[in-house]
């Protein structure tokens, strides 16, 4: 139970935080965007280090170092794929992407799970979908490069998971020290050869730091509840992240929900009861 709160937690916080850095990215270039929050998101990582500990082993630089440049490859994966679109039929398949490789993974080191947990894991991935999809007027056609793209931004973000849930659990937050010095470090390195095609337009300071401080706030609880609780339940409720996404566009910018978002929320609360039963 402990797991799965800490995984709804960083499901939210996720959420949160792709709101307003999609709302950042809209005044300037994403580039400008992730120099803010990347640094952000390390200094908040770095003022909880004396509560949390961090052993920085060779496991824990590997892992982490591994996990940082992954979300670097998830973040100009990701970006570039919704830039191409259709959304409403790309971004259900990152996130789907993003939630099965971390549950094959589990399962083959050995995890197991009961029967409510048998009908609310493929039910919580179906809420994925559902809540990530838009409207569609049927007419929207992807091309293999940007379908190959959402695959990849999915592997790049599951990825990014596994190899925080494979990091020694007694390394505290070491890992995400180190991968987010890395993320850093990959960013500037692009910003710089691509500084000219970064326009002239400054970032939004403010909601750029805010999306970083909440991304790391989601990644410590995703650590927290992987070394609590199995990966095949932690990655998938984590994958909900959409769902967090969809209400603050509702709240914030009127945005409309969609009949298939709304049933993607109620399978999500209802796979989330049987996960927790689980």
């Amino acid at each position: 139970m402990i797991a799965l709160l800490l995984a709804l937690g960083s499901s939210l916080a996720y959420g949160c935080a792709d709101f307003l850095g999609g709302l950042g990215a809209r005044r300037a270039h994403v580039l400008r965007t992730v120099l803010i929050a990347a640094p952000a998101s390390l200094l908040v990582e770095l003022a909880m280090w004396p509560v949390l500990g961090a052993k920085f082993g060779a496991g824990a630089v590997g892992w982490g170092a591994a996990s940082g440049a992954a979300s670097a490859a998830a973040f100009a994966l990701l970006y570039r794929t919704l830039a191409i679109g259709p959304m409403n039929v790309l971004s259900p398949v990152t996130s789907l992407v993003s939630a099965v490789l971390p549950v094959a993974v589990g399962l083959i080191q050995g995890e197991q799970l009961g029967s409510a947990g048998l009908v609310g894991l493929p039910l919580a991935l179906v809420a994925v979908v559902l809540v990530s999809a838009g409207s569609t007027d049927g007419r929207a056609r992807v091309s293999r490069t940007a379908l190959l793209l959402a695959f990849g931004a999915g592997t790049a973000i599951a990825v990014q998971l596994v190899c925080l849930h494979q990091a020694p659990a007694g390394s505290g937050i070491a890992p995400l020290i180190v991968g987010r010095t890395v993320t850093s470090a990959l960013t500037l390195t692009a910003a710089v050869l691509l500084r000219r095609r970064l326009g002239p337009a400054r970032p939004a300071y403010r909601l750029a730091a805010a999306a970083g401080a909440l991304d790391s706030a989601a990644s410590v609880l995703f650590l927290l509840a992987a070394r609590s609780g199995d990966l095949t339940v932690v990655a998938v409720i984590t994958a909900l992240y959409p769902a967090g996404t969809v209400l603050l566009a509702r709240a914030v910018l009127a945005e409309r929900i969609h009949r298939g978002q709304l049933a993607g929320l109620g399978a999500a609360a209802v796979a989330v009861g049987l996960l927790a039963l689980a």
